[in-house]
């Protein structure tokens, strides 16, 4: 009999798989819900688990999570860092009252030596809490930590997503860096990836997102491929939906992306519109992110006179970010890389046709050039252009694009899908555990429960963007 059959009670509701409601801890360093993939995917995948009857206490630090309401068994703990990034006053010096333990001394030390803290810290403070409560979680859930502090005994079998190795946006921060400063500063900051490395060859059961990150997740961090399920996430569907009462704007171009982040290839689009606005007069672009004051993408702005023809909207409501995406003529994910494409998901999910790079996992899910979007190479302005102009001319195949990529994913991905993947790998992280129950210590039950020394300058991570 396994642990969770043993534990299940007569009288217990079932799951909607039929097997026992299970207990979640779902771990997360950054909880941001409406700028970047993390902060999202924890919203909407414990959203999903709780429909389905499970509970799932999302632990996360600062920026915290914000929970959809109204859903039983749905909770938020918060596990406070020294929040170091916060807004306004990011890269703050704490008062030494605010120090609580060995921890915030290191997360403040590590920050001073150019490295960003937050993967490792909060994977110790995981740990603790997690020791601390052991046995109340049948399972523990970590959305891309990869700190040391999750080697070991955690309290209950441990599955990991990675939705893609952050060594691709270590590799195209370098390349974009315009002086050996700048590339010794990045290098700093993602030093990192040497414990992401070592973590991830470790760990028994990975989710990731796509075909495209589990074939780099074993090139890049060395994990087996036996270790490595692919679970689709995917669009919230009853959200992100068409709705023909709200007017579409005439040339209107929308994206979603951060200026700063190369991989990001917001440049390329800008620099694709000036040539659209020589066949379209009327094309302007929407981009769904912060406004930067220096930088290429400010500097391309500036160069092609383009300061009335391209807005920046942060902050905006869901509601307001989807009715934003219906009124477009065309959604567009310019992108060099994606471990999946949420923004892609999303924008087909409304119906607005799309046209989008073949940067990593994109293809996955875009679909196939000319039948469900338009597909470009990444880091071509001209072939973006190209495809941009020729979605603005053409109102027939804008609808048959729009109406065929909504159908792509609703058939393959929705959150719901999403969420029953995962429960069915958290099943088999159980039934794999050799029979250990939740609770047990690691060295009752012989398995290594201390985590390697960490070494000098690895406690960093990808730049926060938001």
């Amino acid at each position: 009999m396994t642990a969770e059959a043993s534990q299940a009670g007569p009288q217990e509701d079932l799951a909607a798989d039929g097997g026992r409601p299970l207990d979640i801890a779902l771990l997360t360093y950054k909880g941001n819900p409406f700028c970047g993939g993390q902060g999202v995917y924890v919203r909407h995948l414990s959203r999903e688990l709780a429909r389905l009857g499970h509970r799932v206490e999302v632990i996360g630090s600062q920026p915290y999570p914000v929970l959809d309401e109204g859903y039983d068994g749905l909770t938020l703990t918060e596990l406070p860092s020294l929040d170091l990034y916060r807004s306004p006053d990011p890269f703050r010096t704490p008062a030494r009252d605010e120090y609580r333990d060995w921890i915030d001394a290191l997360e403040v030390a590590t920050m001073w030596t150019g490295g960003f803290p937050e993967p490792l810290t909060f994977s110790l403070r995981a740990r603790r809490h997690l020791r601390a409560r052991r046995g109340e979680f049948d399972v523990v859930h970590d959305n891309q930590t990869l700190g040391y502090g999750l080697l070991g005994d955690v309290g209950a079998p441990l599955v990991t997503t990675i939705h893609h190795p952050i060594t691709v946006d270590r590799q195209l921060e370098l390349d974009a860096a315009e002086n050996w400063q700048q590339r010794m500063s990045k290098r700093r900051w993602y030093a990192f990836t040497r414990m992401q490395k070592r973590v991830a060859r470790r760990l028994p059961s990975v989710l990731t997102v796509s075909g495209t990150s589990r074939a780099e997740i074993v090139d890049h961090l060395g994990v087996r491929e036996d270790r490595i399920h692919v679970v689709h996430i995917g669009a919230d569907t009853d959200l992100f939906s068409p709705d023909a009462s709200v007017p579409v704007v005439p040339g209107r171009i929308v994206t979603t992306s951060s200026a700063d982040v190369p991989l990001k290839g917001l440049v390329f689009l800008v620099e694709a519109l000036a040539k659209v606005r020589t066949e379209h007069a009327g094309a302007h672009l929407v981009v769904v992110g912060k406004r930067p004051t220096e930088g290429p993408v400010a500097q391309a702005i500036e160069r092609y006179g383009l300061e009335g023809a391209v807005d920046f909207v942060k902050g905006i409501s869901d509601a307001e970010l989807v009715d934003l995406v219906r009124s477009a003529e065309v959604a567009c994910v310019p992108s060099l890389y994606e471990g999946f494409s949420l923004p892609a998901a999303e924008a087909m999910a409304t119906g607005t046709p799309l046209v989008a790079t073949t940067g990593g996992a994109i293809p996955e899910v875009a679909g196939t050039d000319g039948e469900t979007c338009l597909a470009v190479p990444p880091g071509d302005a001209g072939a973006l252009a190209a495809g941009l102009s020729r979605l603005l001319g053409d109102a027939e195949l804008r609808t048959r694009l729009g109406r065929a990529g909504r159908e792509r994913v609703l058939r393959h991905f929705t959150w719901a899908r999403a969420a029953e993947g995962t429960v069915a790998r958290y099943r088999e992280a159980i039934a794999g555990s050799s029979g250990r129950l939740p609770g047990r210590t690691a060295a009752a039950q012989g398995v290594e429960s201390t985590p390697p020394t960490p070494d000098t300058g690895v406690y960093s991570e990808s730049r926060a963007t938001c």
